[in-house]
């Protein structure tokens, strides 16, 4: 077996990854690129930005309660009379007027009020979850077609290796220097690694779908990490501080107390049927009258022009709402004692979503150093296996075997260093902090 052949193993499959990975890097796109071009464009973060719209609209109606309302009314009537003497005459009405009322007294307007700002902000937190969501989802879209580019990368390499490998056991085969079964394993090992690639080529064609949905377009191109990368450290090690700040911060957990809050209003709202109301009103109008012939009119007094006004108070007392009133009482109570209970439910799930996030990040972290060691000593294990394949004491077979082995390597470590990048946005999720300026950290990790 000629000695020349080693560099060619080892070197075209490098060239095959390194030309994979600078194809379309032209247009390569940022991940807050991207981010920027989906809050405009997903549907769930949209349609939750609408709902938090409308509530502010239902808060500003809410505020009505406590200001004065008027009203112009206006009326025109025609009339003919034809009495029995035989004279005829037409009557002609105009009325016109202001009314106005205003609530004096009513213990349900001000908790009525505060309920709808509370759902306000409760929308707010719900936009707030579901820009956090949206980070996640597209990061986690964005550095999957990442992982599927490596993989297609390594199968391509693998491929090519093992192209050469079957290659060289068909000329050693007939030049006798080697049996069947060599030729046979290298066709299987080929066979195999052709649907290998198959499938990363699949994987990557439907990570590439799931990214493109997010922005509405059609061949977007991640960029990837810059070499060589180095990973942020976490602002804390502490992970009931992360917790502690979950608690207070967490989109969920202010959602369930104000949940809370809003059901303690809605008791308010209920006892307060048992209360007075006192309303103020007051109108202002004028009656234009005009009767033909004039001097029926005249004789009648029905002619001319008239004004009046008038202020009252109307004082409401319920005496009695056949149990109504009671059993509301008792319905919002009740569902008071659920949303407290609510509210627990949501901080121990965030206080336990937090902890394992947080101990994933920092397994995943331990990983790469793991990976980024195996890299090294396989790079080692290739280059003594080289040298023992030129001096005879090692195949071809080896050779492509370690060679193998440091594409695979190299494979985990990038996709293990997505998984912490990933992963630290949702810990960052999990413990309320996510923003949309933290994806700015993230692209200093990218090509420029």
């Amino acid at each position: 077996m000629p000695l020349v052949q080693a560099p060619r193993l080892i070197l075209q499959p490098l060239a095959i990854a390194a030309g994979f990975l600078l194809a379309g890097a032209a247009q390569a796109q940022s991940l807050q690129e991207l981010y920027d071009a989906a809050r405009g464009y997903d549907a769930t973060f949209l349609a939750t930005r609408a709902s938090a719209d409308a509530a502010a609209a239902r808060a500003a109606q809410a505020e009505a309660l406590l200001r004065p309302t008027l009203g112009l009314q206006a009326s025109g009537t025609y009339g003919r009379t034809d009495p029995a003497t035989g004279a005829s005459w037409n009557t002609r009405t105009l009325q016109a007027g202001l009314s106005g009322k205003y609530s004096v007294y009513n213990a349900s307007n001000v908790p009525t009020i505060d309920k709808a700002r509370r759902a306000y902000a409760l929308a707010q937190s719900d936009l707030e979850a579901a820009e956090q969501d949206l980070i996640v989802r597209l990061a986690t879209a964005y550095f999957d077609v990442l992982a599927a580019k490596d993989a297609l990368t390594t199968s391509r390499a693998n491929k090519a290796a093992i192209s050469e490998q079957l290659a060289s056991a068909k000329r050693n085969f007939e030049v006798g220097t080697a049996t069947i079964t060599d030729t046979r394993e290298a066709q299987a090992r080929y066979d195999l690694a052709v649907a290998q690639e198959l499938a990363a080529d699949n994987d990557l064609r439907v990570k590439r779908v799931t990214l493109d949905q997010f922005v509405g377009r059609v061949g977007v191109e991640p960029k990837s990490l810059a070499v060589p990368v180095a990973l942020p450290a976490l602002p804390s090690d502490n992970v009931d501080t992360w917790v502690a700040t979950a608690d207070d911060q967490h989109p969920g957990v202010r959602k369930a107390r104000l949940g809370l809050e809003m059901a303690q209003l809605d008791t308010q709202i209920a006892r307060a049927g048992e209360k007075p109301t006192l309303d103020a009103s007051a109108t202002l109008g004028g009656t234009n009258t005009h009767t033909s012939p004039a001097i029926v009119a005249a004789q009648q007094g029905s002619a001319g022009t008239g004004k009046n006004a008038s202020v009252g108070l109307t004082l409401t007392y319920p005496l009695y709402t056949g149990g109504l009133t009671q059993n509301r009482i008792k319905e919002t109570l009740v569902l008071e004692e659920k949303a407290r209970n609510d509210l627990d439910f949501a901080r121990r799930s965030v206080a336990e979503a937090t902890r394992r996030a947080f101990f994933g990040v920092q397994s995943q972290k331990a990983q790469v150093s793991a990976y980024e060691a195996a890299e090294s000593s396989t790079k080692l294990a290739l280059e003594a296996t080289q040298l023992g394949y030129k001096v005879g004491v090692r195949v071809n077979l080896d050779v492509l075997n370690a060679q193998t082995q440091l594409f695979s390597t190299q494979r985990d470590l990038a996709k293990a260093r997505y998984d912490v990048v990933v992963n630290s946005l949702k810990l960052r999720q999990a413990s309320g902090q996510l923003r949309a300026e933290d994806l700015s950290a993230v692209n200093t990790l990218l090509v420029k």
